[in-house]
């Protein structure tokens, strides 16, 4: 759908600017020449519904030049700056909730056209602990949001629910790092749920950022279910060059790269910075409303994104 958009974004864009152009540099300078013959013809000065008979551009023209420069505006600020998305489902719970809308820094990450998607400005990389969004490798049409866990060239471990890091070997490091575990301090229990069974709430200490995360301890882990790289065993990935491996915050009910693999860096779509509406839908199941109408606006969760 994203995809749509923007090429009818561009579309729209190309349209009206052509004929922003063609008009400015010659339909009104005609229009004013005509003005000018018109009364040079008669003598007497036209009036003011006359000139504005001669001079009023077409309905089609008019419309074009005056919403040009704010479809062109949107255009950039979408393509290149920020753009909004909302958050679908509970995989990156407790820092997204379903109902939030975000907005996703574009720029972060290099400029890439809107439509092809090809860069054409390098600007930086995503880092350990970043939320991204991105096209979600198996249908490039669908936009995923998860985080950073795996830089290219890192080994990445979970097992039995705890994450385990080995940074890539760098040429000016004398010896290359060793796995370390990411410490998870418990924070509390009950907060959130699946539905059914309460998950815990961990504070994760990621070598440069620091998150929360749930884990359901009633469930199993769905080793059998890993992508399965080979060379690795199936709870091991070694994330290849110019990819990304990234995972949910609600570990146990998120469909990340545990189970499809690493995430291309063409993919990326860029950052997700800040929270800038967030809607309530808990609503009774004998309520007369659409489950698609919120209940409530959570205004403390409006901000930045950890």
């Amino acid at each position: 759908m994203a995809v749509y958009f923007s090429i009818f974004l561009v579309a729209i864009t190309l349209v009206t600017g052509v004929i922003w152009a063609i008009d400015k540099f010659v339909w009104a300078p005609q229009r004013r020449l005509n003005l000018a013959d018109a009364q040079s013809q008669c003598g007497d000065t036209l009036s003011e519904e006359a000139q504005l008979k001669i001079t009023e551009p077409p309905v089609l023209i008019d419309t074009s030049v005056q919403i040009f420069p704010v479809i062109a505006f949107v255009l950039i600020l979408r393509s290149f700056l920020y753009e909004p998305f909302q958050i679908p489902s509970g995989s990156m719970m407790p820092t997204l909730l379903d109902g939030d809308f975000i907005l996703v820094n574009k720029f972060n990450y290099g400029l890439r056209d809107p439509v092809a998607r090809n860069k054409f400005v390098e600007v930086g990389l995503p880092e350990r602990g970043d939320v991204v969004v991105f096209k979600y490798p198996l249908e490039p049409q669908i936009d995923y949001i998860k985080r950073v866990i795996g830089l290219p060239g890192d080994r990445i471990i979970y097992r039995n629910k705890s994450l385990y890091i080995k940074k890539a070997c760098q040429e000016s490091d004398t010896n290359c790092p060793e796995f370390e575990q990411v410490v998870q301090e418990f924070k509390n229990k009950d907060d959130y749920s699946d539905g059914i069974m309460p998950l815990s709430r961990y504070t994760s200490k990621m070598p440069n950022k620091t998150h929360d995360i749930l884990i359901n301890h009633q469930t199993l882990a769905r080793v059998g279910a890993y992508y399965k790289q080979q060379g690795s065993q199936r709870d091991e990935f070694v994330v290849p060059q110019g990819q990304y491996f990234v995972m949910g915050d609600n570990r146990d009910n998120s469909l990340d790269g545990r189970f499809w693999g690493f995430v291309p860096e063409e993919n990326l779509v860029g950052e997700a910075v800040a929270i800038w509406m967030s809607f309530d839908f808990d609503r009774s199941q004998d309520s007369l409303l659409p489950s698609w109408v919120p209940t409530g606006v959570r205004f403390s969760r409006i901000g930045g994104i950890e």
